[in-house]
């Protein structure tokens, strides 16, 4: 049976009451609540109450970070001898509002700043050595990287060895050695000092910055109220963990992208049809997409003017010609996913403990989307490649599931596989000759540190409550938990022994309106998205247990609705 139809697991930690009881005590909260919190780590009073109440005040010390104050000297050192500074990005979005914020806040303190985000089709990732060239040809000084830069050791070198001073800041995983920069500021290092390792790129920059302007005695709050719109967007683009640092920065970042001053983000929420406050579902499914899609279908740079631009009519411009690049992203994506669902189906590559597929005339900028697909579709490991046939190489991205780490699985390798990133996504390249060489090892490798009950589809439910529970009064205050997203999820729930009432079609078949009465007698609306098929067979008035995310919904007047995940008929 392909995984996809393997029935899910329904995972659940055991509770514990006595902590749930103390937060409850202590902080005033609804049982639901205090559960949650458990849940999700924050068990004493002292620690729940910090999480549900993020301050600015809460962010770490600036120079704590590894090299800050070789960073700062190199920087104002830069500023004061009138030096250009080349600051170089990345083309997603964690890379381009970390050169964003640095291009803005360096221009702001009296900097002479060139700023660069690569072109993925003609550079690649991270740093090619023509942005060493072209830095060079301008007559930079210091070479300043954001979102990239720890593992380009040789461009460092390259950049040192024609005068530029060179100040790495990245937030990727580091291999055996640093690069040989006059400053390395990475949270990962070893000997880091920083409370909190999770930043994203745009998280380095905006601390480091946040540390020049108390240096500078600048106002640092009005420091936060420029800048937070841009970390937040990185931070929650680039799916980082939404605890410690990145929840004050997601929780503070989102307020300010909703009266952001930027023109350019003004114009881009008005094209997504983002109105009033934000969640993070307005970055990750409106925003993020479209910025990402100019790297992906052409030039990052692109994305980085709307950040800067300041003219309103320029800005609406290049927001519709980032729209443009979205929807043909979009019927791309689809085209590539259905090869390569074809080629795993053909060839049965549902069977293996790695998914590897290839083809010379897939897009390098999407190939990772695709890899995002057949892992939801398949919960495998996925490697997607391009191969470049005049090169002979095979390119690719690859994306994973919880207890395999595809950055190891390819530095495993290094005679083979050269490439880098995050433990659930990764580059990564290799000769086109070695591509059922690389597809062995990748599967060896996988046999090695997973389990048969990896590969079943799990979902983590946090709780198993009784149908009556969830009032609105507790819905506004599970609401203290967001911002939502990776390492804070919302909220998913167990109920069992309810009525299925009612089961009403909607226009889209793959989708249905539900009806359901809890054994105390009260009513609760349910919707199953792409679950239309599956309740197609359950017959009404049946008694199904669920598992389901609980909603506010605005929409025809304000009412809690469940979203159903999952179901079992008892």
């Amino acid at each position: 049976m392909p995984p996809s139809l393997a029935p899910a697991r329904w995972v659940q930690i055991d509770r514990d009451p006595i902590a749930e009881a103390n937060l409850c005590r202590e902080l005033g909260i609804p049982g639901i609540v205090a559960a949650l919190l458990v849940q999700r780590g924050f068990s004493t009073p002292e620690v729940a109450d910090r999480f549900l109440n993020p301050s600015l005040d809460h962010l770490h010390n600036p120079s704590l970070l590894p090299d800050y104050a070789e960073a700062r000297d190199e920087i104002l050192g830069a500023i004061e001898r009138k030096d250009l500074i080349f600051v170089h990005g990345d083309y997603d979005v964690d890379g381009v509002t970390s050169a964003a914020t640095l291009h803005r806040f360096l221009k702001s303190i009296g900097a002479n700043v060139h700023t660069h985000v690569p072109h993925r089709m003609k550079e690649g990732y991270g740093i090619n050595h023509s942005a060493v060239d072209i830095a060079k040809e301008m007559g930079a000084k210091l070479f300043l990287t954001c979102d990239c830069g720890i593992s380009a050791h040789d461009r460092v070198e390259a950049a040192k060895a024609v005068g530029m001073r060179v100040v790495v800041t990245d937030h990727h995983s580091i291999g055996d050695t640093l690069p040989e920069a006059h400053a390395v500021v990475n949270p990962h290092r070893k000997d880091s000092q920083y409370p909190f390792s999770e930043l994203s790129g745009a998280g380095v920059v905006f601390k480091l910055c946040a540390g020049l302007a108390r240096d500078l005695k600048h106002p640092v709050d009005k420091f936060y109220r420029a800048f937070l719109d841009l970390a937040a967007l990185g931070t929650v683009a680039d799916v980082m963990p939404l605890h410690d640092e990145n929840r004050i920065i997601a929780k503070f970042g989102l307020e300010r992208l909703a009266d952001t001053q930027k023109i350019g983000l003004s114009a881009l929420k008005e094209l997504s049809g983002i109105k009033g406050a934000l969640r993070t579902y307005d970055i990750g499914f409106k925003l993020a997409p479209r910025l990402n899609a100019v790297g992906r279908m052409d030039d990052s740079g692109l994305a980085l003017r709307l950040l800067l631009e300041k003219d309103l009519l320029t800005a609406q411009k290049l927001a519709n010609e980032i729209e443009q690049f979205n929807l043909d992203r979009r019927d791309e994506q689809q085209r590539m996913i259905d090869q390569a669902v074809e080629m795993v189906e053909e060839k049965r590559l549902y069977e293996r403990s790695v998914i590897a597929v290839a083809h010379p005339e897939w897009h390098a900028g999407i190939v990772g989307l695709v890899a995002g697909r057949l892992v939801e579709r398949y919960n495998r490991p996925s490697f997607c490649f391009i191969v470049d046939e005049a090169r002979g190489l095979c390119k690719g991205s690859a994306r994973s599931i919880p207890n395999f780490s595809v950055v190891d699985a390819i530095r495993a390798y290094p005679d083979f596989i050269e490439g880098g990133g995050h433990a659930m996504a990764a580059g990564c390249s290799f000769a086109a000759s070695d591509f059922e060489r690389v597809e062995h090892l990748l599967n060896e490798y996988a046999d090695s540190v997973l389990t048969p009950e990896d590969f079943v589809m799990a979902y983590q439910a946090d709780l198993e409550i009784e149908g009556s529970e969830l009032t609105m009064e507790t819905m506004e205050q599970i609401a203290r938990l967001e911002p939502f997203g990776e390492s804070n999820p919302e909220p998913i729930l167990v109920c069992r022994g309810m009525n299925l009432a009612g089961i009403n079609p909607t226009r889209n078949p793959t989708h249905v309106q539900l009806s359901l009465r809890a054994a105390s007698g009260q009513a609760v609306q349910a919707v199953g998205f792409n679950l239309g098929s599956r309740f197609a067979e359950s017959l009404p008035g049946s008694t199904i247990d669920l598992l389901f995310q609980p909603k506010i919904e605005e929409f025809n007047g304000r009412r809690v609705k469940w979203h159903v995940k999952d179901f079992l008929t008892v």
